[in-house]
Formats: structure tokens, C-alpha cells, sequence
């Protein structure tokens, strides 16, 4: 039984292994009318990503050349959408908006969270949006070399910001990005206000091919990412293969909501084995 198989029994042990029964979807409705803000989401702003230097560094590549790692999060990307538009879906809250953390720092997951969007971006009937929602160490941003003034939290602090000013078109046709934006000291009360609620049901709800990916802090020691975790229907947790410990791997999965469709991404895994990332898939029961 591997680590992961042993915090998930240990986890199933403690809700009383029940099988979660079908429940409606939760629907936001939303009057965009009555709030400017959120009456468009298109962004008025474009980025250039060099697509060729992150090659280089081992992210997923746009070119044609076929490469180990497309094929690694091809199959991950896969469990992702069929949970976020298949069957799966009508039991969810929001399972088109996928929380991406890990345990600790250093882990992978924000090089998880680009290769994710990379990836998922590559689709023909699909778009993505990648949410830098590591207001606390962002490293979006630097990781794909792009400035923009304000991100989420300026939108969150201001109502004179609107979606359209921190949402970032790229060079990729369906890719889209938003920042941090600017590091504040009430992080978790931003990401709990109702303006991030509303949000969050924003791009949940406007569009029905796109993925939200929220590249999240760890979970451990950090309140932010619990309180994302709510809103969002799918959650990744990136595990290093030889340094998540199963303790921290249990007292993760407890800080997510029992509910959320959560999967395992195991990064740094030795290439010898015959793959370089596994996923597990694992379903929360009441």
C-alpha cells in the first residue's frame, strides 16, 4: 500500500468510510447587471510567453515535437475534465475550479499549476485560466516572466478595479492569467470576502468550456488555502515522491472539504519506474 493509499484509509476510517450520496449542484445565481464589475471578463491586457524558454526549463510544450512530459499531464489533465464536465459534475460545487497545493513549500506545485494549464490549454474545446492565488509568495508571475501592476488582491481590495484589469491574455489563444497583485496583511480575509465569493462564482459560471486553476499557498500552516478550498469543486495535491510525509498527507486531506473531488499529483518521481508523475484519484465521502 503506497503512502498515499495509507492516509486515504486512515481518512475513509475517520468520516466512517460512507459512500457520499448524489446531491444536487449548488448554482450561483448572479445578477450581472447589478455589479459592473462583473459584466465582462474578457481582459483588455496581453502578455508574451516564451514558449521556447519554458521548454527548456521542462515545462509542457505548444510545439509539435512529442515529449514525455506532454504525455504525463495529458493523462492527469484527463481525470481533470472528465470530473469537471462528465457524470461527476452534477455532484460538485464549482467542478470546474481546480484548488492546485501541496503540503509544505518546495514541493511542486506551482510548476504543477503552469503544466496543468499548459497542458489543458492545448485542447480544442476547452480554455483555461491560471489564478496565482499564492498571495503570500507568488511565483506565477516570475516563473513565466510577465509584469502587470494590479492581480487579485488589488481587485479584491478596490471596487474601482474590475475583472477585465487583471485579467491577462496571452500569446497561447486559450490561456489566460491573473497575478497576486500586490502582497497585503489580511490575505485571508480578502480571499473570504464576498467580492472572492463572487468571483469565484464569476468564473465558475460565465463560461462553460473554461477551467479555473488556483495555484494555492501549502495547506499546512497557512488559513488561505482552506478558505479557497471552499470554493472550488476539484482540488490537486502535489506530493514529492521520498519527502511528503503520510502525516502531512492526512493532516492535508482533513483541511479539505469532505465534499471536493481531491487527486494526487507525485512529482519528483524517479524515471527509472517508467513514469516521471502519477496521479491518484480519490473521492471525499460525507
Amino acid at each position: 500500500m503506497s503512502i498515499i493509499e495509507k492516509a486515504l484509509a486512515r481518512r475513509a476510517d475517520q468520516q466512517g468510510n460512507q459512500p457520499r450520496s448524489k446531491t444536487d449542484p449548488i448554482v450561483d445565481e448572479i445578477n450581472h447587471a447589478d455589479d459592473p464589475l462583473l459584466t465582462t471578463v474578457s481582459g483588455r491586457h496581453q502578455v508574451e510567453l516564451d514558449l521556447k524558454q519554458l521548454e527548456q526549463q521542462g515545462f509542457v510544450s505548444l510545439s509539435t515535437q512529442r515529449r514525455l512530459i506532454n504525455e504525463e499531464y495529458r493523462v492527469i489533465k484527463r481525470k481533470l475534465i472528465n470530473n469537471a464536465f462528465g457524470p461527476l459534475a452534477e455532484t460538485l460545487h464549482h467542478p470546474n475550479l481546480i484548488l492546485v497545493s501541496s503540503s509544505r513549500p518546495g514541493e511542486g506545485k506551482t510548476f504543477s499549476s503552469i503544466n496543468l494549464a499548459l497542458s489543458i490549454a492545448l485542447e480544442q474545446d476547452k480554455t483555461v485560466l491560471l489564478v496565482d492565488a499564492d498571495v503570500l509568495r507568488p511565483k506565477i508571475a516570475k516563473t513565466l516572466n510577465v509584469q502587470h501592476e494590479v492581480g487579485l488582491t488589488d481587485y479584491l481590495l478596490s471596487s474601482e478595479i474590475s475583472v477585465s484589469d487583471i485579467l491577462l491574455n496571452t500569446n497561447v489563444p486559450r490561456l489566460k492569467l491573473v497575478t497576486a497583485g500586490t502582497p497585503h496583511h489580511l490575505s485571508t480575509e480578502l480571499l473570504a470576502s464576498d467580492r472572492m465569493l463572487k468571483l469565484a462564482a464569476e468564473f465558475a459560471n460565465r463560461y462553460a468550456d473554461r477551467i479555473v486553476i488556483f495555484d494555492a499557498p501549502p495547506l499546512l500552516g497557512v488559513n488561505e488555502t482552506s478558505v479557497m478550498a471552499s470554493m472550488c469543486g476539484q482540488g490537486v495535491l502535489v506530493v514529492e515522491e521520498n519527502r511528503t510525509r503520510l502525516n502531512e498527507i492526512e493532516q492535508s486531506v482533513a483541511l479539505l472539504p469532505s465534499e471536493m473531488a481531491v487527486g494526487f499529483l507525485i512529482n519528483k518521481a524517479h524515471r527509472n519506474q517508467g513514469k516521471g508523475y502519477g496521479y491518484g484519484y480519490y473521492y471525499g465521502a460525507e
